[in-house]
């Protein structure tokens, strides 16, 4: 069956562990990195048994890439979310009841609110696959509050199975999920997150743009994928790799769904070799090849990072993920936290719990950065398992790549000095101006330029010298 569908005639072990737990009609949490397989973990059981399996996934661009993929092989699957017309939503649930097909993929809140599980008692489903199970965890990376209504599944189907995928979990995300969807004695199958193929490399952002084009440089005519946080500095990046040569392309949620599905099917079809996007690229990518995964900013946590630079070297060749670093970076996230957090339907303890925990999200990306040890063995251990190895020899630092400042402690004292100096009431860029000597508006207005540490840095640029003012703010 899996050669016919496919194309190829092994499991890997925690699959084929998925797939018994699924037929036995036992509970599962299936934790697979990125690039493990785990889609397969739930589009083989109703195959195997003729069963019709609901799929519930939190994006609709993601419903939508998986149905055309799997009716491209002639797989019968389909998907009802918001998107659809009444007339095809009908079509489906005729489908459905019929029992004509195998997946059917639906958002939670849709599954919940619109009378669909009643329809689904009456088609006799007896198993539902959680997508992106993290998603119902207020201590995973991207909490959203209409996945804690799938606790209703229990109550409402108390002999169907229930198993839930992610890619990303530690041990603390793992207990939660099985709590909220009440699984009962699920197996456990957890893949092993390392990808020793992975070159980890972060790196202080000093020009993003320019640097951003040394790298992919160093990958010309090879896929990578460039990450963004916002949608406007996708276009612009997009717009200067193209201007310096490069086959580039930008990706966003904001873009027409034209226009994405033509970039996307460039990038699958290598016509392309850049991608430069938001987060909102990337899922259910198949290409195998990508050779750079770059972030030009701070992933908003390790859970996010591991996710995205898996989509890195999934053939098994040697590939390269580089971060650009600047602690101003942890700052905007954090206003961003808050900010959504206090424009959501949560509670005012809801609220500051989601907070907390993605704040403590975040500071754990800032640390993984900063720190002088392996990555390998840091992002290992986040997720709960061990690194024995003692240097992995595929990162920045155990390749000795990491360097400090010359006179660091020296440098520091200059800039607290500056801080003192200047009466503490001034931004990190008023106090970037003083360090280097600039004679701005500002420095003139105040009279800095008197100070006696006025250009104790002038032999440093500004960006590298606000870079060097955030470092010291996150010690």
């Amino acid at each position: 069956m899996l050669s016919r569908w496919w194309g190829f005639d092994t499991l890997r072990p925690l699959q084929a562990d998925a797939l018994r737990a699924a037929l036995a009609g036992r509970d599962s949490l299936v934790v697979l990195p990125t690039g493990g397989g785990k889609s397969l973990c739930y589009q083989l059981p109703p195959l195997v048994d003729g069963a019709t399996d609901v799929v519930i996934s939190p994006l609709v661009a993601l419903m939508k890439d998986q149905v055309d993929a799997l009716e491209a092989i002639g797989y019968p699957a389909a998907a009802i979310h918001g998107a659809l017309e009444a007339s095809e939503r009908a079509r489906v649930r005729d489908r459905l009841v019929a029992g004509d097909l195998r997946l059917l993929f639906v958002a939670p809140e849709r599954l919940v609110n619109t009378g669909l599980l009643d329809i689904l008692a009456r088609a006799g489903v007896r198993r539902f696959a959680v997508d992106e199970a993290h998603c119902i965890s207020q201590w995973g990376h991207d909490f959203r509050p209409e996945y804690r209504q799938l606790a209703l599944l229990r109550e409402r189907f108390p002999h169907a199975s229930i198993h839930a995928f992610t890619a990303t979990a530690t041990p603390r995300v793992r207990d939660d999920i099985a709590t909220q969807l009440g699984l009962r004695d699920p197996a456990v199958l957890v893949g092993t997150f390392d990808r020793p193929n992975l070159v980890y490399r972060v790196v202080p952002r000093t020009d993003r743009a320019g640097q951003v084009e040394a790298i992919l440089g160093r990958h010309r005519g090879e896929a990578s994928i460039v990450y963004c946080i916002s949608r406007k500095e996708t276009e612009r990046l997009a717009a200067r790799l193209a201007g310096a040569g490069l086959l580039a392309q930008p990706y966003h949620a904001g873009l027409d769904a034209t226009r994405r599905h033509r970039t996307q099917e460039a990038f699958a079809r290598e016509t392309i070799d850049v991608v430069v996007a938001t987060v909102a690229f990337g899922m259910g990518i198949d290409r195998s090849d990508v050779r750079l995964v770059l972030h030009t900013a701070l992933p908003k946590s390790l859970e996010a990072y591991q996710q995205e630079t898996g989509r890195a070297g999934r053939d098994g060749l040697a590939a390269e993920c580089l971060l650009l670093y600047s602690s101003a970076d942890v700052f905007s996230w954090e206003a961003l936290v808050r900010k959504s957090a206090a424009e959501s339907d949560l509670d005012a303890d809801e609220q500051e719990t989601l907070v907390r925990s993605q704040i403590e999200h975040l500071h754990a990306m800032r640390r993984y950065a900063q720190a002088a040890r392996c990555r390998h063995a840091a992002l290992s251990e986040y997720f709960g398992q061990r690194y024995d190895a003692p240097t992995c020899g595929a990162c920045d630092v155990c390749l000795g790549e990491t360097s400090s400042l010359p006179e660091g402690t020296v440098t520091a004292q200059k800039i607290v000095s500056c801080v003192a100096r200047v009466g503490g009431r001034f931004g990190v860029r008023h106090v970037a101006e003083v360090l280097r000597g600039a004679r701005t508006e500002g420095v003139a207005r105040h009279r800095h330029e008197e100070l006696s540490t006025f250009g104790l840095l002038a032999d440093l640029d500004q960006r590298a010298v606000e870079n060097l003012v955030h470092q010291l703010l996150d010690q």
